[in-house]
């Protein structure tokens, strides 16, 4: 809902979020109270001790003060559970109760500063259970206090003043005056330096220089662009978020058409070429795994890997190879040793180096497959992730190739210094002069994906035999033509509902229209959505059947958003169009719709048996297309199917099963020869 309006300003909080917050605090208010009452109960008339007098008076204010707080409390949860999220309108008293509880914290806090001084007065020699009683009723008040001072500063809005103004009168002003045009500069402007000291205080422990800043300003227009359009507060996207898992996982249960994609069939030429994949994917995504060094190997081997490093990556460092930025007692190297299986000899080039627009990579022989590999390291740490915020789009003009393309700003300069790496310091020369007869090969998982793949784009006029394999890349990475042109050398290995590679501009704007849309016309209290939602998330079971206004309406009416979706709104916003028309062609004209790189290789979960310790799941791959990831699917495991670990899991179960239909194939074949 939108958010609440208090001592004249917006907050991050909605009307409706005290439920579960208040329940919690009227639970430890009401054992506090008993546990006085029944102190005072016992020891009555016998607080004759030193001190006592002032002992007795301040129970009986405390056992007041405390049934005045409950009240209150059990007032603003009751209101606060009425309604839903886009009807505030029983719940419009709620403010005069925020006003009344918060006026009570004025006694409280002065009664918890003499709880505390009659606690260190050293005069005072009551019984030790009646002085413990007291310390611990002094330490609680501290304790609600301090956690409510912090929810304040956490639910405070830095545009809640402008954000009043904006919402109250965006309907009427006339935007065309030169004053309220003033105005709403004003706002925006002020929105983006908001966004952009937030970034710089999560930022804080990296070295700041002139691109950072350029960063920066950057992602803060981005994230200002994105949410100047919604008065949604945080709660209102978890319950959005958790409705639209539940609706998908009942739309996943439903007969569907069969897809349009090239199924894995045993008699077609393209399940040769999809196994072929698969196979070389198997093999290459040990190179973009190891590429992230030793927290990928400590990760997979958690009691193992330390002795091993120790024992291995202590002594001399290998001459023959160009090794920058290696640190850290030589871990990283020696963990992607181990990772590949390659010697020492095998390496051209290592760089750990790290900075924004500039990510470590490393240049190895890979005999078995007897290419020249390069391996680009994905996101790990905060200068990856301005990296791959930076997602404005800029032009990428090829010669004989294409007239031109859009393509990710931040992760064409990521490319952009590796290719000046590879070419003008002679990297690749010094590969080929070793192994000339060996085919180059450019691999990579997230930032590491998207990066190889422009990289591979920016090198395919020199080496027009070269391959790329994108693992689990970005999905607003390039344009329609470029992505069409990359299908002859580029393929992308996605897993599941893989999140990142399903993140683009449109597809970030269709999820928060999708948001919008079902938490505004969901009949139920916000509570209850949260509370099911995590039931659902933690246990399992049947999806809920939330009701909705949307129920029984026609497709023509769902065209338009209703008055529950406008008050959500602050201005129009693109994302509302038409649920049939295609959301990238009205998107802001910086952020085009932007595709996955080449062919796309979609693994899915076919089955899966938890048993005590693990869990045995079968795969199974197919061929898709850039269609398919056109909306970001909510699920537990759209972060997980993006690590590492599970796409090297998934290739390597699909390339040993494949392994093991082929002997089973040559078995037949044997016996009816015999």
């Amino acid at each position: 809902m939108p958010g609440l309006v208090v001592f004249g300003r917006r907050w991050a909080i909605g009307s409706d979020d005290f439920v579960l917050p208040g329940a919690f605090e009227l639970l430890v208010r009401l054992v506090w109270w008993v546990g006085i009452l029944a102190l005072y109960t016992v020891h009555k008339g016998q607080f004759n001790c030193p001190g006592g007098g002032l002992l007795h008076s301040y129970l009986l204010v405390l056992l007041v003060l405390l049934a005045s707080v409950i009240c209150a409390l059990s007032a603003l949860v009751y209101i606060s559970m009425q309604g839903t999220i886009s009807n505030p309108g029983p719940r419009k008293s709620l403010p005069k109760l925020l006003y009344t509880r918060l006026l009570l914290y004025l006694p409280e806090f002065i009664w918890a500063v003499v709880g505390a001084v009659w606690v260190s007065d050293s005069s005072v020699h009551c019984e030790k259970t009646v002085i413990n009683v007291i310390i611990g009723t002094v330490i609680a008040s501290w304790v609600i206090i301090i956690f409510t001072i912090i929810g304040v500063l956490i639910v405070f809005d830095p545009l809640g003043g402008k954000k009043t103004f904006y919402l109250t009168d965006s309907v009427n002003r006339n935007l065309e005056s030169s004053q309220s045009g003033q105005l709403l500069y004003n706002v925006k402007n002020t929105a983006t330096r908001v966004w952009e000291k937030r970034i710089r205080l999560l930022c804080c422990c990296i070295v700041q220089d002139d691109d950072h800043r350029v960063a920066f300003t950057s992602i803060a227009e981005l994230f200002r662009t994105y949410f100047s359009d919604t008065d949604l507060v945080p709660s209102d996207i978890a319950a959005g978020l958790t409705l639209l898992h539940q609706e998908q996982d009942k739309m996943e249960s439903c007969p569907k058409e069969p897809e349009e994609v090239l199924c894995h069939s045993p008699s077609s030429l393209v399940t040769d070429d999809l196994d072929m994949e698969l196979e070389n994917a198997a093999h290459y995504m040990l190179f973009a795994a190891a590429a992230y060094g030793w927290p990928y190997y400590i990760y997979t081997n958690p009691f193992t890997a330390l002795c091993k490093l120790n024992g291995d990556c202590c002594g001399n460092r290998p001459t023959d190879s160009d090794i920058t930025g290696s640190g850290r007692h030589n871990f990283h190297f020696g963990s992607i040793l181990k990772i590949t299986g390659l010697q020492y000899r095998d390496f051209i080039h290592i760089s750990f180096h790290n900075k924004i627009y500039e990510i470590p990579f490393f240049v190895a022989l890979d005999h078995k497959k007897e290419a020249i590999v390069v391996a680009v390291r994905g996101t790990l740490s905060f200068e990856d992730i301005l990296t791959d915020l930076s997602a404005d789009c800029e032009d990428l003009t090829l010669e004989d190739v294409l007239e031109n393309g859009f393509v990710h700003k931040g992760i064409t300069q990521a490319a952009n210094y590796i290719y000046q790496k590879l070419i003008n310091d002679g990297i690749l020369n010094q590969a080929f002069t070793i192994a000339p007869e060996y085919k180059l090969v450019i691999v990579g998982h997230s930032l590491g994906g998207g990066t190889a793949s422009i990289l591979a784009i920016m090198l395919r006029n020199s080496f027009p035999t070269l391959r790329c394999y994108a693992f689990s890349p970005p999905g607003g990475l390039l344009s329609k033509s470029l992505a069409d042109y990359t299908k002859h050398f580029i393929v992308s290995v996605i897993v599941g509902k893989d999140l990142v590679a399903r993140l683009s501009m449109p597809n970030m704007e269709d999820l928060k229209r999708r948001i919008v849309r079902i938490v505004a016309n969901c009949n139920r209290p916000k509570y209850q959505i949260l509370l099911r939602g995590c039931w659902y998330e933690v246990f399992g079971g049947d999806p809920d059947n939330f009701p909705t206004e949307l129920d029984g309406r026609n497709q023509d009416a769902l065209t338009q958003p209703l008055l529950a979706e406008e008050s959500l709104m602050v201005q129009r916003s693109p994302s509302y169009n038409a649920l049939e028309d295609e959301s990238h062609l009205n998107s802001p004209p910086q952020y085009p719709h932007l595709y996955l790189p080449g062919k796309i290789i979609h693994i899915v979960e076919e089955s899966s048996s938890r048993r005590l310790c693990s869990s045995d799941i079968k795969y199974a791959a197919r061929w898709s297309n850039e269609t398919a990831f056109s909306s970001i699917l909510i699920s537990p495991k759209m972060i997980t199917d993006h690590m590492p670990d599970v796409v090297l899991k998934a290739l390597n179960s699909l390339s040993q099963e494949h392994g093991s239909c082929i002997s089973c194939q040559t078995r037949e074949c044997n016996t009816n020869v015999v």
